[in-house]
């Protein structure tokens, strides 16, 4: 028979899961005190078109991470992704999709262009990834010819400022959103019953009951809230929509195919992955190659949120895919890390920025804020590593 793990297990398990949520309500609670406007639909439909970026950014980075090592050229592939589109779709006039396939198809030969370097050659990634965020970055320049160019036709522009609203009516409100959101609440809660089943079955340990219950109504409802105030703003956004089937694949790569469990393999000990028949060239490469296509569905989507492609774009945005990472329980030596808590850590950053920018804090102040909570996150990693040697 399995055994049932009560609510202080639970939470014991994974402290630091645990801890990132908490530490993800507080600053929620914190800048919904501060600034009642914080919540307000129009914010939280704000924070989903502004930072969406950051969470396409952080899944790719985690996979990186796990592996044990580094992108630091992801913001310059945003940009230069996002340059090549709006000079085929801005001026030279083609369709807005040819400018999104150029895109992606040029996101992933820069993956393949890194993951060869590090895979085969045998360069540290941090090296490589340093070179690529200079080498892109001058690239973006010469493409735009050191200007900006805007706009990007209507279609293009809806793939980050489009919403689905209306389909099904509502007075006040976009009753398909409040349904799509249901719906996914069901699966949620269906899956998470499944892989219970499927413990038991096996006689492992799983919570009581009534926790397991409990987790599921609580996740249920603040999902709810959040799609509730969506439908009460503008509707269910486009880029929501992506970003839940990105989120919905790489969960699946991550946890239940052989690439994602050989990622984690060669991340927690690399001569034992290679002892144990893993291709670890191979897995380091499409690694990259991954990255490279993320980093170039984020560039799509930023350059589409601002209408237009600056040279400056993307300046920084590693931090923010490096930091989500991190700060949602990603380790500094690999092997270790969940989509979720990326997107929880991606979250922590795109709250604490819109909450900074609401009260009026300066740009270099949200910078040292971000870079001090970067640090806290990866003490405590270092800090329960410690604990854990120590038992």
């Amino acid at each position: 028979m399995s055994e049932k793990v009560n609510l202080k297990e639970m939470l014991s398990k994974n402290v630091q899961q645990s801890g990132i949520l908490l530490a993800f309500v507080v600053i929620v609670v914190l800048f919904s005190v501060m600034n009642p406007s914080f919540l307000s639909p129009g914010n939280i439909t704000n924070i989903v078109l502004q930072y969406s970026y950051v969470l396409v950014l952080a899944t790719g980075m985690l996979f990186v991470i796990v592996l044990g090592q580094i992108d630091l050229s992801v913001g310059s592939v945003v940009a230069v992704t996002g340059a090549l589109s709006a000079v085929l779709v801005i001026k030279m006039g083609m369709p807005w999709w040819v400018g999104i396939l150029a895109a992606i198809v040029f996101g992933l030969i820069i993956g393949a262009w890194q993951g060869f370097w590090v895979a085969f050659v045998g360069i540290p990634g941090f090296i490589v990834t340093l070179a690529g965020m200079l080498l892109f970055r001058g690239l973006t320049y010469q493409i735009l010819q050191n200007v900006s160019l805007s706009p990007f036709p209507k279609t293009y522009y809806n793939v980050a400022n489009g919403f689905l609203n209306g389909l099904l009516g509502g007075n006040g409100f976009d009753l398909f959103t409040l349904l799509i959101f249901a719906i996914g609440v069901i699966g949620f809660a269906y899956s998470q019953w499944r892989t219970r089943q499927a413990r038991v079955h096996y006689n492992q340990n799983v919570e009581a009951i009534w926790i397991f219950v409990a987790k599921i109504v609580l996740i249920g409802a603040i999902v709810m809230w959040f799609g509730n105030q969506l439908a009460h703003s503008r509707g269910l956004p486009i880029v929501l929509i992506l970003l839940a089937v990105l989120v919905l694949i790489y969960g699946i790569l991550a946890g239940s195919t052989t690439f994602g469990r050989d990622v984690y393999a060669i991340g927690g000990n690399k001569t034992a992955a290679a002892l144990s028949g893993i291709n670890v060239k191979m897995v380091s490469f499409w690694t990259y190659v991954n990255m490279g296509f993320l980093a170039a569905v984020a560039g799509v989507i930023y350059s589409a949120r601002m209408n237009g492609a600056q040279p400056g774009a993307g300046n920084m945005f590693e931090l923010d895919a490096i930091a989500a990472c991190f700060i949602g329980g990603a380790s500094t030596t690999g092997g270790i890390g969940k989509i979720s808590g990326a997107l929880i850590g991606g979250l922590i950053m795109a709250v604490l920025s819109n909450g900074m920018q609401l009260m009026g804090a300066s740009t270099s102040t949200q910078q040292i804020v971000k870079g001090l909570v970067l640090l806290v996150a990866v003490a405590f990693d270092v800090y329960n590593k410690r604990r854990a040697g120590g038992q």
